[in-house]
């Protein structure tokens, strides 16, 4: 975030009885200085560290601390108003109440009714922090999709050293950026239809026997998780692969290049984006046999015969501002090569990797890419983890979907 961090954002915020309750004074200076809005909420115990009247001074709002003043429906009325929240600091109570849904007190009843993003600063003594019973209530928020930050390790308020020390402010306030970023991503493809082949094909010449490639799926397995993650809804088309199918993604198993074929066409007319990284098989063979065929059956040889190329069958058949992402998997003359196909098959992008060079193309988690788009522009990349490379491929195709295409 640029500017003032926290520019109209809208945060509740829960204070629990600790002794760090004071911090919490600063994390409001701090969050209201940097364009925050923030609505307190107290808890009984925090209320004996720090009094609601502190807390309505420094926020300019004024401070829930039970369910029973101000108008009937306001703990659901600020939950919803509200675009996250943040407890800090949050003590081993506070988080064994919210693991198990209990919702007696107006922190609780705000936090279950809460439909943003969560973030939890914990405070408490070591042993506290360190029991199973706080452990298994950790992993039980966490598995619930609520951030944490710390805890801290240092002096403790029961005189010893040790982790359970809440955060300090700005540590606090990194996350939350961290965490509100991450919802914008979340929400930032929203209302696209993401169509992505995946993984190699296989061309048959009898039952037991097939020509393919080694890919593995996994470059399209990312791109189509991190598609999701953005919010969009994705259509995975995927060829024989033991990769799992990626939260969110709708997905639809293909053999033959003609099966990809097929699928594509059938499902690129409500996409706004294509991202063809299938490694589709050019060749396939001219007779595929019923039964296996013997070793001493004929001298051997195998006619083979092209597959279609499933983007130049698209022309004319796609529609109108649909952004088309190819691959160029080369071992020589890369740049040179992917040039060439990107023109040929009208693309918007192609990603060009040389599948020679190590850590780069099948059977690994990384790659080494070249993005060059239809303007002309070419960015080399280093060595990436496939996960981010999709995402570096996904913000260039957002930014295409966003921009006015030249006519074709």
């Amino acid at each position: 975030m640029t500017g003032a961090r926290f520019h109209g954002v809208r945060l509740l915020l829960g204070v629990c009885g600790s002794i760090a309750a004071y911090k919490s004074v600063y994390l409001v200076r701090r969050l209201t200085e940097q364009g925050a809005t923030v609505h307190v909420a107290m808890t009984g115990a925090a209320t004996r560290f720090v009094t609601p009247l502190t807390f309505e001074t420094v926020s300019g709002n004024p401070v829930m601390t039970d369910l029973f003043s101000g108008p009937p429906n306001r703990h659901i009325e600020l939950a919803e108003a509200v675009d996250a929240a943040l407890v800090a600091p949050a003590t081993a109570n506070t988080l064994a109440r919210h693991a198990a849904g209990i919702a007696d007190d107006a922190l609780g009843t705000l936090l279950l009714a809460l439909r943003g993003p969560l973030l939890v600063a914990p405070a408490m003594d070591g042993g506290m922090w360190d029991h199973p019973a706080t452990r298994a209530n950790v992993d039980t928020l966490q598995a619930r999709g609520v951030a944490f930050v710390g805890p801290a390790s240092g002096p403790l308020a029961s005189g010893l050293e040790g982790v359970g020390r809440v955060a300090e402010v700005p540590e606090i306030l990194d996350a939350l950026e961290a965490m509100l970023a991450d919802v914008r991503v979340a929400a930032s493809m929203a209302g696209e239809h993401v169509l992505v082949t995946a993984g190699a094909t296989r061309e048959h010449l009898d039952p037991v026997r097939f020509l393919s490639n080694p890919s593995t799926g996994r470059m399209g397995f990312a791109v189509a998780a991190e598609a999701a993650r953005r919010g969009a809804r994705v259509t995975l088309v995927a060829g024989p692969s033991e990769l799992p199918t990626p939260p969110g993604c709708t997905r639809l198993d293909v053999t033959s290049a003609a099966d990809m074929a097929d699928a594509v066409r059938a499902h690129v007319g409500g996409a706004s984006m294509l991202v063809m990284c299938a490694a589709v098989s050019d060749f396939r063979p001219a007779v595929r046999h019923p039964h296996k065929v013997k070793k001493d059956a004929g001298e051997g040889h195998v006619a083979l015969e092209r597959t279609e190329d499933i983007l130049k069958s698209l022309a004319g058949r796609t529609p109108e501002g649909l952004v088309k992402v190819g691959f160029a998997a080369e071992t020589e003359d890369l740049l040179a090569h992917a040039r060439r196909k990107l023109v040929e098959k009208d693309l918007d992008l192609i990603v060009a990797n040389d599948v020679t060079q190590p850590g780069a193309g099948f059977r690994v988690a990384t790659n080494r890419a070249t993005l060059i788009g239809r303007d002309g522009s070419e960015q080399a990349l280093d060595i990436l983890p496939k996960a981010r490379l999709a995402a570096l491929i996904l913000d260039r195709a957002v930014a295409l979907r966003q921009s006015v295409r030249p006519a074709r």
